[in-house]
């Protein structure tokens, strides 16, 4: 079975996920706080640590057309980094809708009954497990041999 994290990256926060190849599910998981952009490489080496993924997955923000805007090149720069820190395989997946997709599970589950306020840090996780979870739907290949390869 392969473990994995994933990220939903942000200039002010970076929404984490994480699933695992059994069951091909993913759950959100908290979500990382970065002042005036500084990535907090601390707290993504504690869960890291914690979760022992065996790949990382991070959504790649585009335009509804496909084309790249200026945070698609942050976020590739966010995965080169993940692999050139933590030595893990880093894979993209397209994150369009994700976080409008997020906002209407909330509100579902609001009405559904569930207590509390929605933060935005809650919005960005679930985009993360929703941006992990299309992730894992696409790659019932590489689930099965457990090496999480593209």
């Amino acid at each position: 079975m392969a473990h994995y994290l994933a990220f939903d990256f942000g200039e002010r926060r970076i929404g984490v996920a994480s699933g695992q190849s059994l069951t091909a599910t993913a759950a959100p998981l908290t979500t990382l706080h970065s002042p005036q952009g500084a990535i907090d490489w601390a707290a993504i080496g504690a869960l890291i640590d914690e979760w022992r993924p065996d790949a990382l997955v991070v959504g790649l923000p585009t335009h509804m057309d496909g084309s790249e805007m200026p945070l698609t090149d942050r976020a590739r720069r966010f995965m080169r980094q993940l692999h050139g820190r933590f030595r893990l395989p880093v894979h993209a997946q397209d994150e369009r809708l994700s976080s409008r997709e997020a906002e209407a599970l909330l509100r579902e589950r609001r009405a559904g009954g569930q207590r509390g306020r929605t933060r935005k840090g809650d919005v960005d996780k679930m985009a993360a497990a929703l941006i992990l979870q299309r992730w894992l739907d696409a790659a019932p290949g590489a689930l099965a041999r457990g090496d999480g390869a593209d």
